[in-house]
């Protein structure tokens, strides 16, 4: 049986709620059957001052998945050294699960940016799309975007509400409007560099974690 399986990458510099409750908004309106957290070993649009080593990244995402039985953790990027592509990164999820159907969670803000990923035209024609809101990056945003990439089928969730498997597989570029806080990874450091609290920011295993192995002191 095929499986529908989200892949959520990123550079979880750290990992926080934000991340967890966007997750948590795609699968309670789409059926995946899990979705993938996949920590990037050197992400390709960012610098790599303040990025803690992928080694801890990976285990942040770990404890934050723990005991959420369809949210599961990929190394797939950490192993492998270099950028993280993301059309890369398919092709060899594809070896990996061949009779998967992946769809592509993606936020709002990084979504803006979609034509300067490397060969992004192929990855719409490889795979489907989740398009998440984020605080002050909202869906409204999203139409210039559009317009230049023209994606085949646009589905927006906000007004066709829960879908099916049936339709899920059908494919496209789904949007999304999820009530995520308004956190991010850049204010998390901030905060442990300054020595103010992050409690509720993340989840507690991985605030104690960072305080364990001094990380972005």
């Amino acid at each position: 049986m095929k499986h529908l399986t989200g892949l959520f990458g990123g550079t979880f510099n750290p990992i926080h709620n934000g991340h967890l409750q966007a997750a948590e908004a795609v699968m309670a309106a789409l059926p995946l059957d899990r979705i993938l957290f996949i920590p990037a070993y050197i992400p390709p649009h960012k610098s790599s001052q303040e990025v803690a080593p992928v080694e801890h990244r990976l285990r942040l995402v770990e404890i934050a998945c723990q005991g959420k039985e369809r949210f599961q953790v990929s190394d797939i990027e950490a192993r492998r050294p270099g950028p993280s592509y993301s059309i890369i990164t398919l092709h060899r999820l594809k070896d990996i699960y061949p009779e998967d159907k992946f769809f592509f969670i993606v936020g709002s803000d990084a979504f803006l940016e979609i034509d300067t990923w490397k060969d992004y035209d192929q990855l719409f024609r490889e795979c489907s799309f989740v398009v998440v809101s984020r605080p002050g990056f909202g869906l409204e945003l999203l139409s210039k975007v559009l317009d230049r990439i023209k994606p085949e089928r646009v589905i927006d969730l906000r007004i066709v509400g829960q879908l099916d498997r049936k339709k899920l597989l059908s494919g496209g570029l789904f949007i999304l409007e999820a009530r995520t806080p308004d956190i991010s990874s850049t204010e998390i450091r901030r905060r442990v560099r300054t020595g103010l609290s992050i409690r509720g920011l993340v989840p507690e295993g991985v605030e104690a974690y960072i305080q364990n192995n001094n990380l972005y002191r």
